[in-house]
């Protein structure tokens, strides 16, 4: 019954398809520092994203020795952050998860294997991005446990271009 249930809600959300918003921008200039909010952001095919610490052969800091195309970008929920507060009573700010796009209506955990259009750039999901233990070194916070089952979302970029906040997100099928 529950293969039954499963199929027949993967097949309508596939009928109804889906469309969210990029609330919030951040690029990192480097591991550990803090975030910079940004109105828009370049993303470059193949590269990465423009000023960002894992930009392609400009990389420095913490993690930067594994190069993988996954961690071109990656996006957050909105709906966690809301989720955060309520659950575990943590305030996370959009620039405190450590991810450069917050997007709100879009469901990131079902996106591995697809594409989807971000603004005028179309990414492909890679792999959930799953918090790393230094994040409450970052943000002072106990986030961690509540976090792990909350994951963003790592994306290459196959067409660059421009997002800007309130972009529509949505899929390519």
């Amino acid at each position: 019954m529950l293969d039954t249930i499963s199929a027949g809600s993967a097949q309508s959300a596939a009928r109804l398809g889906w469309t969210g918003v990029v609330r919030f921008l951040h690029l990192t200039p480097r591991a550990f520092l803090p975030m910079r909010a940004m109105e828009s952001i370049t993303l470059i095919a193949g590269g990465g994203i423009e000023g960002d610490r894992y930009l392609i052969g400009n990389e420095e800091g913490f993690y930067s020795h594994k190069p993988e195309e996954g961690r071109q970008v990656t996006l957050f929920e909105l709906e966690t952050l809301i989720a955060l507060k309520r659950d575990a009573g943590i305030e996370l700010g959009p620039e405190e998860h450590r991810r450069n796009v917050t997007v709100e209506g879009v469901p990131l955990n079902h996106l591995v294997g697809r594409r989807f259009w971000l603004g005028e750039t179309l990414l492909e999901a890679t792999r959930l991005s799953i918090p790393c233990r230094h994040i409450e070194e970052i943000t002072g916070k106990a986030i961690f446990d509540p976090l792990i089952n909350r994951s963003g979302l790592n994306c290459k970029i196959l067409q660059g271009g421009v997002v800007r906040v309130g972009d529509s997100v949505r899929s390519a099928a």
